[in-house]
């Protein structure tokens, strides 16, 4: 088994690849936690509580006011901390297809796979859009109106996408 890996600040690829004559190989796409910025969430969402009780308590607000701000932290917490996809693979086999798989951060996964048959040709492109600009790997699918990206919930750099779009052409053999 041979493994490959490449990391930045956001995201972590690692390349699996079991025996070669089983020809199976497995790209993922894992997203990196942030410890500083958990620990800012928190220490800012214990500084509105402590804030919030010291008015309950010694300013003699209202209670109603602990509420609102126990449900504005607990908003926070989501919108700051909640980062619902954990990893993206894909899973070339040259025989039968492309395996793409989302793992979720509460364990679900979703899976997807799309027959070698139905694969014209992978394709790295860049997308833009009012805000950004950013690379996205595809597929053009037989029989299908759009593009079907790879990695639909992460936005990889394009130094990780190429060796997934490499494989892909290798494995779909696509020049």
């Amino acid at each position: 088994m041979t493994k490959f890996s490449i990391s930045n600040t956001n995201y972590t690829y690692v390349h699996d690849q079991n025996d070669r004559s089983e020809g199976i190989d497995v790209h993922h796409i894992i997203v990196k936690r942030s410890g500083a910025k958990a620990l800012f969430v928190y220490i800012s969402v214990l500084v509105l509580l402590a804030s919030a009780f010291y008015l309950y308590a010694y300013e003699g607000k209202s209670v109603t006011l602990v509420y609102y701000c126990l449900l504005f932290n607990i908003i926070f917490v989501k919108i700051l901390l909640w980062r619902p996809v954990a990893k993206e693979s894909v899973v070339i086999m040259p025989a039968f297809g492309v395996q793409l798989e989302t793992h979720y951060m509460s364990g679900k996964v979703t899976r997807h796979f799309v027959p070698i048959d139905k694969i014209l040709k992978p394709v790295l492109l860049e997308r833009v859009t009012p805000m950004t600009c950013y690379w996205t790997l595809s597929l053009i699918v037989r029989e299908e109106s759009e593009l079907m990206l790879i990695f639909k919930n992460l936005r990889p750099p394009v130094k990780m996408l190429v060796h997934v779009w490499k494989a892909l052409c290798a494995g779909t053999d696509s020049k």
